[in-house]
């Protein structure tokens, strides 16, 4: 069998199955993978490991390839298909059929139900006890008519296969506790363990790092790959992540999707920063980028214990990458957010001054928005706002406010004068004119300094919301 030359190159590959949304764990794996390439200045492929026609969908394939876009993990090579390689799956079951490295089966299910229902009453392991695997000196029964075949790897009966995982240490299991692996089906459909197998060695894959739900299948894909005489890739099985119960990360702890934590309100570089701390460290360092990410990354520093996702602390780092991020790019965002509500950002004050005011004072995208809202909408604001700070004497205030503004050269330093002369003029405090003025411009009793708001309403906007409350 012909593989491309083998180098020193390092290559690793991020498999996903398309039976679903990419979720966190998934995205954990793709970025560890891709970082150890970009250390090494190796390659990152990308595989759909879509054989499950049952269950893979073409929206399955798109949430993952969107995923990956949005996290921005370019992969070198790929996107590739199983699907797609089929004929060399089956040439490769040929030749090692005609070569004894495997054989055709034909028990019934039926049959082998029955073999493992006497195995377990003799209190034993349910597992294919070799009836159809040629022996030397094993007669075979001829095959029985009616029956389609199934293909099985010819697993070793003795010794040991060992490999040291790069996360979880040296893993030995003995072959005897692995029975003939199925690696086509009956219709000749190839099967998972055989399909990786094959795939990791035609795309020369030298580090395999994948959840540590895989470890069961690695003892048996190294003996197809020795069978093969085809490099070993080095593995590494990350531990699962856990929920803040303790319990394994699922839908009922909130989102789990990448593309979710996108729908939320998240920045795609904080998401990043906080994956990369689950289950990796360097020192006590947090926030980093990606680029210092892939300087700093090791698989020596993974941990084998199990990781717990800390949303209080993901939250933390979107607030940091949100305070640094470009107002134009967080306007962008903020643009595409309030058309899906039917506002219309162009009518009204500059965004990206807007989000300039907020950025610093929000959690996530999705409050942006919800703070740059009231710049843009039919305002009204609640009726029991109005009834406690827009009294008479705020009324007042605010008329003389409002005369002082229809004048004033409009910029912050000379609102925040008139302010004061208003103050002077009716003997009130600042918070006796500035939370009724919040309440009429923008239907809130906080917001930032209200002289910048002022500044980016603009004189037209804030006169007009004015004068619905005098």
């Amino acid at each position: 069998m012909s593989n491309p030359a083998s180098s020193n190159e390092i290559r690793t590959r991020f498999a996903p199955s398309p039976t679903g949304f990419l979720h966190i764990g998934g995205a954990r794996t793709a970025l560890f993978s891709w970082a150890y390439a970009r250390r090494h200045g190796g390659k990152f492929i990308l595989r759909i490991e879509d054989t499950d026609v049952a269950r893979s969908t073409p929206e399955a394939v798109q949430a993952i390839l969107d995923g990956m876009r949005w996290l921005d993990l370019a992969h070198d090579e790929g996107p590739f298909y199983q699907m797609g390689r089929m004929e060399r799956y089956k040439e490769v079951i040929r030749q090692m059929i005609d070569s004894g490295k495997a054989y055709h089966c034909y028990a019934s299910p039926e049959e082998l139900d029955a073999m493992r229902e006497a195995q377990r009453e003799r209190g034993e392991k349910p597992r294919y006890d070799g009836r159809w695997r040629p022996e030397r000196g094993k007669t075979l029964p001829p095959p029985p008519e009616g029956i389609k075949p199934v293909v099985r790897f010819r697993n070793p009966t003795d010794g040991a296969v060992a490999w040291d995982d790069v996360v979880k240490g040296r893993i030995e299991i003995a072959n005897a506790e692995l029975d003939d692996l199925i690696i086509a089906r009956a219709d000749g459909t190839p099967t998972y363990n055989f399909c990786v197998v094959v795939d990791d060695w035609d795309m020369r894959i030298t580090h395999v790092l994948r959840g540590d739900d895989h470890v069961n299948n690695t003892p048996r894909q190294i003996n197809i790959l020795r069978a093969l005489e085809a490099p070993v890739p080095r593995y590494g099985h990350l531990s699962m992540i856990l929920g803040p119960d303790g319990q394994k990360l699922s839908k009922r702890h909130g989102a789990v999707s990448v593309m979710q934590y996108h729908e939320d309100g998240y920045l795609s570089e904080a998401v990043l920063n906080y994956l990369a701390r689950l289950g990796w460290s360097h020192g006590d360092d947090e926030i980093f980028d990606m680029r210092q990410f892939c300087e700093w990354f090791d698989l020596d520093h993974i941990t084998p214990s199990a990781a717990q996702f800390n949303n209080e602390k993901l939250v933390w780092l979107n607030q940091h990458y949100l305070k640094l991020a470009d107002n134009g790019r967080l306007a962008a965002d903020a643009s595409e957010r309030l058309a899906q509500r039917g506002v219309d950002p162009e009518q009204g004050p500059s965004l990206e001054a807007v989000v300039g005011l907020y950025k610093e004072r929000v959690a996530t995208l999705n409050e942006l928005a919800d703070a740059a809202e009231a710049f843009y909408i039919d305002l009204h604001p609640a009726p029991e706002l109005i009834a406690l700070h827009l009294t008479d004497a705020a009324r007042a205030a605010l008329a003389d406010l409002r005369k002082r503004l229809a004048t004033v050269e409009w910029n912050k330093a000379a609102l925040s004068a008139a302010l004061k002369e208003t103050l002077a003029a009716t003997g009130l405090k600042m918070p006796q004119v500035a939370i009724p003025l919040r309440v009429a411009v923008l239907g809130q009793p906080q917001t930032p300094s209200i002289d910048a708001v002022l500044d980016v309403m603009g004189r037209d906007l804030v006169i007009a919301r004015l004068d619905r409350h005098l």
